[in-house]
């Protein structure tokens, strides 16, 4: 814009440019007692200009039209003449002229913690007695760092400028003191309130090569954050300006903006605390002084060990408080405090670490909030009440009685009641809601467990009410069975696994969406079958002998059949355990079923093919056969465990859930990126098992008995989705292993058929039982014998691979980074599966099934990964080994 600037004149002689709204004028004359001057195209004559202080104004971004009178060369070097002088008679110039070069000044966002902050343009004082080659410099610097920019000549203008524009960066010519003292400008500036978010910066004299350079303590005495040593470069004052924007400046922008923090924690309904690492008091909020009694006068600066203590807490808790937060570990609980006034009141505190410089605590912030009690509301009160807080009386009461129930934790009635003049109306509304509330009839477990501790707590001792407390905590959250893990930098493998496997991974629709392949093979007359189980090969027939073992060698059954495993080990196992009786069907109708299901795995999969299939089948039917686990089930659930089994992996396409999400695949869309395979899993072998009478298993049995097989066969499957996998163990430990324990401790030796016979009689016990059975049964690779275990990892790591390969390939996010074939070490990706799913989950099935051999293999498994990975061999094998 062009600069049309109004003249103001203050009693001290300050001249002030500003951009006046009253006159578009690029040029004016004003005149001002007796002299001229030029100001940013405003030309001003007096002839008192030597005597009267001036501030002039940089904030033209506009070249205007030149001016009349004399003006600087638009493109001059610094401190060129620009003017001839007056024996009595000093020119004031500021120029206005930019290059288009010129930055105009913009806003900056700067980010601290969560807040977004804007920062407006810098504003620059220059205090400068004289016009010369450095002031120049800095003047332009400024300009084209696109700073707001005044300069002042004597110290008074120079203090009354700070206080009306208070600039975030000062420049003091600290070279001469014969004009007026640097040091004493720059004290009487940091005598004012808004100088402690402004940085001051001495300009001193260049020293001589010979000369010793001086101490910077001095100028740091007198309140100076800088010394720039004399350089009247545009770029080298650019430089520094720039540096002290982007550092001290930007640094106390940020601290300036924490007052906004400390005027919510002021206003904040509940206590808060701050303490040093060493406990010493830091800041109370007026919610603490009010609910302590205390003024913040009074404990800031104090150690916490120099306050009254209530004698009402475990003697251990500060032991148990300190643990805890020294590890860095947040507490929370129930805690007596003591009042200044004696009395103790009952808090719900939470104390968590904060981490500072060096990694290190340098902080602990405690939130406290009365612990509900009448006892507390009434001494509070009391409290209150005697120690005449002033203020508003409603205000003062609805703070005394700020108290969170439990199951209403949110909402203070009185608080609502204050703030409106339907306050009788809300209040009986909302006591009609709770009253309904607490009567309603129809109540989740969930809901039970929690009133049934809230009641418990009431005539608990502390350390108990303690330990509920934090038990209610953690079931108030929504993940109560998933572990957490740590920053991802501890082990890439088990992140990339956990983000592979158990999320659906980063939700980003492609524009090459993933398809199934819809080609469902339901007739393969072309595949040749045996007729019945008699008519197997031999071959065939001698390898299905051993098939009862749990170290039976599934490749060598592929490799005979032709990729066609499933179909001849689920005419034997299927014969084994009578499911053609059980479901009134007849071979050729079971053989005719096999045959479909193996036709839709792809056997182009390295991993998720009818091999994978014919192994969990296997490994299923091992654990059917335990002693432990047959007791526990009955026939229909040994069917819909065979059954499951076989379909679990069906149309399989070799990507995960978190891959097909990403793709904007067809089923993702269906199943709401919610167990997108293994819903497609049940969904398609039912339809494959209904649409055709031939291969229709089900159609001769009750209807009451499919819908419940299918039930079973369905939670079966859908159990063996990763993201819930945590969940299910525990439950399988909480409600099978520990009840299990404690009773045969209590019981002789000869009660495991008790046991097992107990197991029938809870339904819901079953059902964890078979989730258990089958997932082991689909992760049991890591338990195979060392041969099997390689070929199964072998095969997994390809598949994952050509994931990896394929995301790259598609501009999709790569859900396993970890899995790239070129990097890759499969030792370490093995280590990782074994920790963070396998080890847990099998010493809980063997607690219960006691599967000796499994548990055998799974640690001679472990122990050939670690001494890969501890050779940084990144290969399934040693090289020798290979060569061998």
């Amino acid at each position: 814009m062009g600069c049309a600037p109004s003249i103001h004149v203050s009693q001290s002689g300050v001249i002030y440019c500003r951009d006046s709204d009253e006159s578009n004028s690029p040029h004016q004359t004003t005149t001002i007692s007796q002299g001229t001057a030029s100001l940013h195209g405003l030309f001003v004559k007096t002839d008192a200009a030597d005597s009267i202080p001036s501030v002039l104004a940089y904030q033209s971004r506009q070249q205007p039209p030149p001016p009349a009178g004399p003006r600087r060369k638009e493109h001059r070097e610094p401190g060129a003449s620009a003017r001839a002088r007056a024996p009595r008679c000093c020119g004031i110039e500021a120029e206005t002229q930019t290059s288009d070069a010129g930055v105009k000044a913009s806003t900056t966002e700067v980010q601290i913690g969560p807040m977004r902050l804007t920062q407006d343009p810098i504003q620059v004082l220059l205090i400068f007695a004289k016009e010369d080659n450095q002031s120049d410099g800095f003047w332009w610097a400024c300009d084209r760092a696109g700073y707001r920019c005044n300069i002042a000549r004597t110290p008074e203008s120079a203090l009354e400028c700070f206080l009306e524009k208070q600039q975030e960066i000062i420049v003091i010519d600290h070279r001469n003191s014969r004009y007026f003292d640097a040091e004493d400008i720059c004290r009487s500036i940091r005598a004012t309130r808004p100088s402690e978010h402004t940085v001051i910066l001495a300009v001193v004299p260049r020293i001589c090569a010979d000369q010793e350079e001086t101490s910077v303590l001095p100028l740091l005495n007198a309140g100076f954050d800088r010394q720039y040593m004399e350089n009247s470069s545009i770029t080298a004052c650019y430089n520094e300006l720039v540096q002290i924007e982007h550092g001290e400046v930007r640094s106390r922008f940020k601290l300036r903006a924490c007052n906004a923090v400390f005027t919510a924690l002021d206003h904040c309904q509940e206590a808060i605390e701050i303490t040093s690492e060493d406990h010493v008091i830091q800041y109370v909020n007026p919610a603490f002084e009010r609910m302590m009694g205390y003024h913040k006068g009074e404990l800031i600066g104090k150690e916490l060990t120099e306050l009254p203590k209530s004698d009402k807490n475990c003697a251990d808790i500060l032991d148990t408080i300190n643990t805890f937060i020294k590890k860095g570990k947040e507490w929370q609980g129930v805690y007596y405090a003591r009042r200044k006034s004696g009395d103790s009141i009952q808090q719900h505190v939470k104390i968590t670490p904060v981490i500072g410089q060096g990694g290190k605590i340098r902080h602990f912030v405690s939130l406290k909030r009365l612990h509900c009690t009448n006892e507390n509301n009434k001494q509070l009160y009391k409290s209150h009440r005697d120690e005449k807080y002033t203020g508003d009386n409603s205000q003062s009461e609805s703070h005394s009685f700020k108290c969170k129930n439990r199951r209403k934790d949110s909402t203070d009635v009185k608080s609502i009641t204050s703030q409106s003049s339907d306050a009788p109306s809300l209040q009986t509304r909302w006591y009609s809601s709770m009253a309904r509330i607490h009567s309603m009839t129809i109540e989740a477990p969930i809901t039970k467990v929690i009133n049934i501790i809230n009641a418990a707590q009431e005539n608990s001792p502390i350390t108990v009410a303690e330990a509920l407390d934090r038990v209610l905590e953690i079931l108030r959250t929504t993940e109560l069975y998933s572990p957490q893990l740590g920053t991802k930098d501890e082990d890439p493998h088990t992140s990339d696994l956990v983000g592979g496997l158990m999320t659906g991974g980063l939700r980003r629709l492609s524009g090459n969406e993933y398809v199934f392949s819809k080609n469902t093979n339901l007739s393969h007359s072309h595949i040749s079958v045996p007729n019945t189980i008699n008519d197997v090969p031999p071959c065939i027939a001698q390898l299905l002998d051993n098939e009862e073992s749990w170290d039976f060698n599934i490749f060598e059954l592929e490799a005979v059949t032709n990729k066609r495993p499933l179909v001849y080990l689920g005419l034997k196992v299927f014969a084994r355990f009578g499911v053609s009786e059980f479901l009134n069907c007849s071979e050729a109708t079971l053989r005719a079923w096999l045959q479909v299901i193996e036709a839709n795995y792809h056997s182009s999969n390295s991993y998720h093919n009818s091999t994978h299939a014919a192994d969990v089948l296997h490994a299923t039917a091992f654990f059917l056969g335990n002693e432990r686990v047959k007791g526990s089930l009955d026939h229909l659930d040994e069917v819909a465990a065979l059954i499951a089994a076989t379909i679990h992996d069906v149309d399989h396409p070799g990507r995960t859930n978190s891959f097909l999400c990403n793709a904007g695949s067809e089923l993702a869309v269906l199943y709401n990126d919610t167990a997108v395979l293994e819903s497609h899993h049940t969904a398609l072998a039912f339809q494959l098992t209904t649409k055709d009478s031939k291969c229709n298993i089900f159609k001769n049995i009750d209807r009451n008995h499919y819908r419940t097989l299918r039930q079973a066969i369905i939670d079966m499957v859908l159990a063996t989705e990763m993201t819930k996998h945590f969940e299910h163990v525990n439950k399988f430990v909480n409600s099978i292993n520990k009840p299990m324990a404690s009773e045969t401790s209590s019981q002789s030796e000869g009660s495991d058929c008790e046991c097992t016979a107990n197991m029938k009689n809870f339904p819901d016990n079953q059902t964890l039982i078979k989730r258990m059975m089958i997932k082991c049964a689909d992760v049991a690779n890591p338990c195979r014998p060392l041969e099997l275990c390689i070929e199964w990892a072998e095969r997994i790591s390809e598949e994952y691979f050509a994931q990896t390969d394929e995301e790259k390939r598609q501009g999709l996010p790569v859900v396993m980074p970890v899995f790239d074939r070129n990097t890759c070490s499969i030792p370490k990706s093995q280590i990782s599966f074994i920790d963070y799913f396998i080890t847990d989950m099998f010493d809980a099935w063997d607690a219960f099934a006691h599967l000796p051999v499994l548990m055998q293999h799974l640690a001679n498994n472990y122990k050939h990964w670690k001494t890969l990975d501890e050779l940084k061999c990144k290969s399934l094998r040693l090289p020798s080994e290979n060569n061998n």
